[in-house]
């Protein structure tokens, strides 16, 4: 058994959902998915390593974190304040329908969108005029976390793969290190604005690590 501290990797398996009538919204397990009608066959179904602290997860359930044994599993209820925040009468807006005309969308009720750069779901269509609620589809509802803490993860390069998985979504990097210094050797390269963000992300994570560098090459092991 571990006690988990802030920016400790962590190990989890979890389900979250909202309080007021039990709907699952997030799952790491597939079959849990399937039965609750929210599978989405692009998502990968496994536990998850998150760096506690570092805003890998909802602020919230981080804090709630601290302090808990490995091995168990824990229950954990987040206020909408601290979730996804109160929902906001300013979030639902009249859209012209030319606008989406304009962008070639059929607007219907349900309807996810992103216009501006800003999600949005579609309420109503009526004439010239579609309601749009730009409230996140969770605001203003309490919800709940069942989450299982499996290990608390000490290997510099399994921390190091579980960021790159989480900032950069890169699942088959080969990573070297060597004292203070870490090798991560990519297929294909990425922007050096994002190389050094990641850098900065990685070395604020792991203390040990001083030094990252990226190399290219296709064929990785």
């Amino acid at each position: 058994m571990i006690v988990v501290k802030y920016h400790d990797f962590v190990e989890i398996e979890y389900t979250g959902r909202t309080k007021d009538d039990n709907s699952i919204f997030d799952t790491t397990e597939e079959k849990v998915a399937k039965e609750n009608g929210v599978y989405d066959k692009h998502a990968s179904y496994s536990p998850v390593i998150v760096c506690i602290g570092q805003n890998n997860i909802l602020k919230a359930l981080d804090d709630q974190m601290i302090g808990k044994e490995t091995g168990k599993e824990y229950e954990f209820e987040i206020s909408s304040e601290e979730a996804f925040g109160k929902r906001d009468a300013k979030l639902i807006q009249l859209i012209p329908a030319n606008k989406f005309r304009q962008q070639k969308i059929q607007p219907f009720p349900g309807l996810q969108l992103n216009i501006d750069g800003i999600f949005g779901i579609v309420k109503t269509v009526s004439g010239g005029r579609i309601l749009v609620d730009f409230n996140h589809p969770l605001a203003g509802k309490d919800i709940v976390y069942k989450v299982k803490i499996n290990r608390v993860i000490e290997d510099n390069k399994e921390k190091l793969q579980s960021l790159l998985k989480i900032h950069l979504n890169i699942k088959d990097a080969e990573v070297e290190l060597k004292e203070d210094s870490a090798t991560i050797k990519l297929r294909e390269d990425i922007p050096k604005e994002v190389q050094s963000e990641f850098k900065k992300v990685a070395e604020n994570s792991i203390s040990s690590i001083k030094n990252i560098e990226f190399t290219i090459g296709k064929e990785l092991k």
